[in-house]
């Protein structure tokens, strides 16, 4: 299986706001995030694990970007998001493979259908989310990104 599960700890975020024509330009409601949390730097104790996720806020009709908050991070003015946290299925594809991630989350969907023991755990502000794992100086030295994907689940019974 190529799939891992995985808890996400709850958390404080910074949410970019629905995103329905999905910007990524510098004038865009993404694009503009990216800058706001490209220019963070988090400390080295921050920076172990994932700290911005892509998702779709099916409410909204548009992605939305969150940035996990700590002490030491600014919420740049953006609306907080409490994130309650929960249990992950992930999975990694090159950025970009549109094909490649639909035929990833077709098996993920399957495999927690025919698990038995895990159940989809779509709802508001908690849906599929998406993270670049990649270094930034990799990303430029390879031209491309790896992307993990994160569908969340829950136990069943």
């Amino acid at each position: 299986m190529g799939f891992r599960i995985v808890s996400l700890p709850p958390f404080r975020a910074a949410a970019s706001g629905v995103d329905q024509d999905f910007d990524f330009s510098p004038e865009g409601v993404l694009g503009k995030f990216n800058a706001y949390f490209s220019a963070i730097k988090p400390s080295p104790r921050d920076s172990f694990t994932p700290r911005d996720f892509l998702l779709y806020d099916k409410e909204g009709q548009g992605f939305v970007w969150w940035l996990a908050l700590s002490d030491d991070i600014e919420d740049g003015g953006y609306d907080i998001v409490e994130f309650e946290g929960g249990y992950y299925l992930t999975y990694a594809y090159r950025d970009g493979d549109d094909e490649e991630h639909d035929r990833l989350y077709s098996e993920a969907i399957k495999y927690i259908e025919e698990s038995g023991i895990f159940a989809l755990d779509e709802r508001p502000n908690h849906y599929s989310m998406g993270h670049i794992i990649t270094p930034a100086e990799v990303i430029e030295a390879q031209g491309w990104a790896q992307m993990e994907v994160f569908i969340p689940i829950k136990l069943i019974g």
